[in-house]
């Protein structure tokens, strides 16, 4: 089995490193040189206008694109060096998808749909799917089919389904767009402690200035290139404090509201 390209030393020195990166279809330029870096375990959103390359920037980062020109780094892999073979593999063995749309197998339960991850490593087991449907608090919806969740426990099973393999970054794209805002809130709190317990880095895209500031650093882009980057506090790895929203979260929990993550925490801290 061919091995993925190591990065040069300098530059597989953070978790992602992108330099002027360019996209091109046909005339139509989609990134016109981004370059930042992203160290391990932090929470990033990525916003910007619609057009301005932000699924694309996601799509190439998760090897679901090619770039035209310059370099993108991920945990050590230079994406431009890797044959088809080898993108099969860093999408298998580094990244975490979370889309907007779920993409669940509508005719496979949810114990199922998480253990469909496992295939592409040739190993399936059982019980580490239903540990992972139970620390996104479904331990209950095992057999359940995607048609018999909500919305907001379809996007469970894809984050459960995210993270089986265990993989060095989560890329989420627009997680909560198809939800209501209370499934969004419990969505949202759910990656941020499992980021926190985890420590995978994430890269969530986002139209939501709510999504925006519960991350430790948004970057915005416009018209394919980075528009500003900003930290909102120092980057202390997945252990950044709770932003208040989440803190709100967490009242509205203990004065005996419904909440997301009863089960979760339960089954993480085991």
């Amino acid at each position: 089995m061919s091995s993925i390209a190591p990065a040069p030393p300098l530059i597989a020195a953070k978790q992602v490193v992108i330099e002027n990166l360019i996209k091109q279809y046909g005339t139509l330029r989609a990134l016109g040189g981004v370059s930042f870096r992203v160290n391990t375990g932090e929470w990033v959103a990525l916003m910007g206008p619609s057009g301005s390359g932000k699924t694309t920037l996601i799509n190439i980062l998760g090897g679901l694109d090619t770039l035209t020109s310059g370099h993108v780094v991920v945990d050590g892999v230079d994406l431009s060096k890797l044959s088809e073979s080898q993108m099969v593999r860093y999408r298998a063995e580094k990244v975490g998808f979370v889309f907007q749309q779920f993409h669940l197998v509508p005719y496979l339960t949810a114990l199922e749909n998480v253990m469909l991850a496992q295939y592409f490593h040739s190993v399936t087991d059982e019980t580490q799917a239903e540990e992972a449907l139970q620390r996104v608090g479904l331990g209950e919806r095992l057999t359940h089919l995607p048609a018999q969740l909500s919305g907001g426990e379809q996007q469970r099973v894809a984050i459960a389904r995210a993270l089986i393999n265990q993989p060095k970054i989560i890329l989420a794209d627009e997680p909560t767009g198809n939800l209501d805002s209370r499934s969004g809130d419990e969505i949202l709190m759910l990656i941020r402690d499992l980021h926190q317990r985890l420590g995978s880095t994430v890269v969530i895209v986002t139209h939501d200035m709510k999504v925006a500031e519960s991350c430790a650093r948004t970057i915005a882009l416009r018209d394919g290139r980075v528009e500003h980057d900003e930290r909102r506090r120092p980057y202390s790895t997945a252990s950044d404090s709770l932003e208040p929203e989440t803190e709100r979260m967490r009242g509205r929990e203990r004065a005996g509201a419904p909440a997301a993550l009863k089960g979760p925490q339960r089954a993480i801290e085991k």
